[in-house]
C-alpha cells in the first residue's frame, strides 16, 4: 500500500542497514529526516544512537522508523511490513505481512495472521492463523499460484477470533500452538506397504513427525518444505540406492509417485 510522499520540511529515504540509499524498487528501511525530527530519546542515550543516527545526506538527525518499504517509481513510498516482524527461515527473509494479505485475498478468511513457530523437533516452520469456521479447501493452491514455496505456510490454524491486546493489536503470545496433524481419509496403514513404497512410508513418517501417511498425500500438505525435500532424497539415495533429481519431489510430491520413479530408476518394487 503506497504510503504517500514527505510532508513539507521533511525528507525520506529507503536505507539498507548501513544507511545507503537504495535504488527504486528495493525494499529497505524507512528513515525520517528534516526539521520535524526530534534530537532523540530524553536520558537514553544508547537507544538515541540506535534510533536517531546522524544523517549522512544532510544536517541533524535522521529517524529509523523500523518500517520496512520501498520507493516507487512515481515517487511514492510503499509500506511492506515492519523489520520487527520479518521472519528468517531456512536462509529466506519473509515478510509475514505479503502470506497474511494473499491469504485475505481468499474469500473464506476474515483475518489472518502468520507466524513462525518450532515444532517438537525444535525446527522453525510457518505457521497460519485464520479468522474463520474452518480452513478453506484449495487454501495451499491458492496460495501457491503466487507465493514462492519457502512462503507458504506448513500449518494451518482456523478460530473462531484472533487473540488482540487491549490496545487492538494481534496477541502473538496468545496464539495457539498447531494441533496434530490429522491423517487423512483412505490413508493407508504401514501394515499393508511391501518394498518400495513401505520403505518411502517410513522416511515420510520420520521427516514429517506423523505416524501415517496415505500414498496420495501431498507432502507440502503435511508440512514439508525445501530442507524437508532434502532430507527424504540423503534417506532414499541412501536406503534405495535412488539418487533422484530434486525437482521430482517437487513435482510429484507423494510416495506412490516417488514409489513410481524410484522403481523406473532402480527396477526394485
Amino acid at each position: 500500500m503506497p504510503i504517500g510522499a514527505p510532508l513539507a520540511n521533511t525528507r525520506v529515504h529507503v536505507l539498507d542497514e548501513r544507511l545507503r540509499l537504495l535504488p527504486v524498487g528495493v525494499p529497505g528501511e524507512l528513515c525520517i529526516a528534516g526539521d520535524g525530527v526530534a534530537d532523540g530519546y530524553l536520558g537514553l542515550p544508547e537507544l538515541t544512537g540506535e534510533r536517531f543516527p546522524a544523517d549522512p545526506f544532510g544536517p541533524g538527525r535522521l529517524y529509523r522508523t523500523g518500517d520496512r518499504v520501498r520507493r516507487r517509481s512515481d515517487g511514492l513510498v510503499e509500506f511492506i511490513g515492519r523489520l520487527d516482524d520479518q521472519i528468517k527461515l531456512r536462509g529466506h527473509r519473509i515478510e509475514p505481512g505479503e502470506i497474511e494479505s494473499r491469504l485475505l485475498e481468499h474469500p473464506g478468511v476474515a483475518r489472518a495472521a502468520v507466524v513462525a513457530r518450532e515444532d517438537d523437533k525444535g525446527e522453525r516452520r510457518l505457521v497460519a492463523y485464520l479468522e474463520c469456521a474452518t480452513v478453506p479447501a484449495g487454501l495451499r493452491e491458492h496460495c501457491a499460484a503466487t507465493l514462492p514455496s519457502y512462503m507458504i505456510p506448513a500449518d494451518v490454524v482456523a478460530l473462531p477470533a484472533l487473540p488482540m491486546t487491549a490496545n487492538g493489536k494481534l496477541d502473538r503470545a496468545a496464539l495457539p500452538a498447531p494441533g496434530a496433524r490429522a491423517t487423512a481419509p483412505g490413508t493407508t496403514a504401514p501394515a499393508v506397504l511391501t518394498g518400495v513404497a513401505a520403505e518411502l512410508h517410513e522416511i515420510w513418517r520420520e521427516v514429517l513427525g506423523v505416524e501415517v501417511v496415505g500414498l496420495d498425500e501431498d507432502l507440502f500438505e503435511l508440512g514439508g518444505h525445501s530442507l524437508t525435500i532434502t532430507q527424504i532424497a540423503s534417506r532414499v539415495r541412501l536406503r534405495l540406492g535412488a539418487d533422484l533429481p530434486l525437482h521430482v519431489y517437487y513435482d510429484e510430491p507423494t510416495i506412490a509417485a516417488i514409489a513410481s520413479a524410484v522403481e523406473r530408476l532402480t527396477g526394485e518394487r
